[in-house]
């Protein structure tokens, strides 16, 4: 099986982590591009090495899904470590093992603590929890690799609590600009739903709470869905079974062709074939299709269970990205939740950099009315959360200014440097989190950056790595920056070293005046 371009980077990548002796790794890959082929791969080289590899996940599907794919793309089997079934005394080298099972004491005592070398863990974002933690730690001298689609820092951070570094990431933008996933527009339904009564549980909303403050609004969500989405296929997330039940009737009544399907349905097999072959055109679920079930031919995603978790929001949003013959994007339809607190996550979360551009994209897709690209109004809002940035730094700018500062402020530094990366970073890692150290702190201040502002360690790696890189560039220093834009150039981080000095040298030379025909305000540097 030929990987594709970034599998392969993502796969040199993580054995390159295990290499430099960094034990606990992380992949990230949006769902449908192919994490367990990437996975697979990776065994595969481990058990050319000889080692010994355990697959963990927590459903019985991602196990079987996890054991067809090894096999069809490596040729390797594997052995199973799940309720009756067990590994000891197999010849595999490779065994997939449910973490329900492993956790208990007696069957992880059956096993030498050296048994695996590697672990790899799907659905990472659930291993922070107590049951995964007793297997890692039982097995803790094997190289670990954690595998998620999560989306965003937020949950980056619980996992930076076990994980040690992030191998390899792949964007959805990426996937959606290099045609490995579907376009996807998003539309706010201008239908009020008030959440401000539900309670909280596991820093999420509580789902039985959501269910009754859903109930009234059953019948005007679905014929807003009949108004926008009644040729789509569509699946709904739900968040109690009798919730999604009784939405399965309402929108039958409204002419769909509805089914509905929970942890209790004996023909659940049967009702997701008959969905997949278009006997039905919308699938009605209580969170039970989150994960390892593909139909690509989903065109339309309605999520009625709101949540924090941008993971759990993810691959709900996930089930419909794959691509599919006659299908031109995936259609998001976003209700207005009210509720007292602002985190809730929505279609912007999903490509957003920031929560501040994700704020930004969110306002402007519920006035538009129609149907949005998330990725055009993303480049509009990040353009807007960035002037508006700018605005702050011009008054920013003028405070220094009357303080005749030697160091650049590096938010000044980043933006004349056009480095959203930079001035939207948050450390995910146990180590970064903590304070730059004395020598960092030096370092910056050699190189002409006020450390003050800096409060991180992984921020001040990121910043330092980026000074290197311009200095082997041949780019402006940040003194450069700092004098030149103090005289009204614009985005002088833009402009190479000889080109700041020749300005700088010129102004010298005029009395430390600008030279007569040069309007800074205009003036692009080796542009001109």
């Amino acid at each position: 099986m030929e990987l594709r371009e970034y599998q392969k980077e993502a796969r040199e990548a993580i054995q390159n982590e295990w290499r430099k002796g960094t034990k606990r790794t992380l992949l990230v890959l949006p769902t449908g591009c192919g994490k367990t082929i990437v996975f697979s791969k990776v065994i595969e080289d481990r058990v050319k090495k000889g080692e010994r590899v355990l697959v963990l996940a927590h459903r019985g599907e991602l196990l079987e899904q996890a054991a067809d794919k090894l096999e069809k793309s490596t040729g390797l089997k594997c052995a199973t470590e799940k309720a009756e079934q067990t590994s000891i005394g197999s010849w595999y080298r490779v065994v997939v093992g449910s973490v329900q099972t492993m956790m208990r004491e007696k069957r992880l005592e059956q096993f030498d603590k050296y048994f695996f070398d590697t672990i790899i863990i799907d659905e990472a974002h659930h291993c922070i929890s107590d049951s995964y933690q007793k297997v890692l730690n039982y097995f803790e001298t094997a190289n670990v690799l954690g595998v998620t689609a999560t989306p965003d820092r937020g949950d980056m951070k619980n996992l930076g609590s076990y994980f040690e570094s992030l191998a390899f990431e792949y964007t959805l933008p990426r996937a959606i600009k290099s045609g490995y996933l579907s376009p996807i527009k998003a539309l706010t339904i201008p239908l009020e739903l008030d959440l401000s009564t539900v309670s909280q549980q596991a820093g999420d909303f509580k789902a039985s709470d959501l269910g009754t403050a859903l109930d009234p609004y059953l019948e005007s969500i679905a014929n807003e869905m009949w108004k926008n989405a009644k040729d789509r296929k569509i699946v709904v997330f739900l968040p109690l079974v009798k919730t999604s039940q009784k939405f399965t009737e309402i929108l039958n009544k409204k002419g769909f062709k509805a089914a509905e399907v929970n942890g209790e349905s004996k023909d659940r097999a049967e009702v997701l074939e008959d969905f997949d072959n278009d006997k039905y055109n919308v699938l009605c679920n209580s969170m039970l299709l989150t994960e390892g079930w593909d139909c690509p031919s989903v065109d339309c995603v309605v999520v009625l269970r709101p949540t924090k978790v941008r993971s759990l929001y993810s691959q709900m949003i996930g089930r419909g990205t794959r691509l599919h013959p006659g299908k031109t994007e995936l259609l998001l339809l976003d209700f207005l939740w009210h509720t007292e607190r602002h985190e809730l996550c929505h279609p912007a979360h999903l490509i957003a950099e920031n929560e501040e551009v994700a704020k930004m994209m969110t306002k402007q897709i519920e006035e538009a009315g129609v149907p949005l690209d998330l990725e055009v109004v993303e480049k509009q809002a990040a353009e807007d959360v960035i002037s508006e940035r700018e605005e702050a730094l011009a008054k920013q700018l003028a405070e220094m200014k009357k303080r005749k500062r030697k160091l650049v402020d590096p938010l000044q530094f980043e933006m004349s440097i056009q480095a959203e990366d930079l001035s939207s970073y948050v450390p995910s890692f146990g180590w970064e989190m903590g304070p730059p150290s004395e020598k960092q702190v030096k370092h910056l201040e050699k190189l002409g950056i006020l450390p003050d502002e800096i409060d991180n360690a992984g921020k001040a790696t990121k910043l330092l790595e980026r000074l290197d890189k311009r200095r082997e560039q041949g780019l402006t220093t940040p003194k450069q920056i700092r004098f030149l834009e103090g005289r009204g150039f614009k985005h002088v981080g833009t402009w190479s070293f000889e080109s700041g000095k020749k300005m700088i040298d010129r102004i010298a030379a005029n009395g430390w005046k600008t030279p007569t025909g040069i309007i800074p305000s205009e003036y692009r540097g080796d542009n001109e």
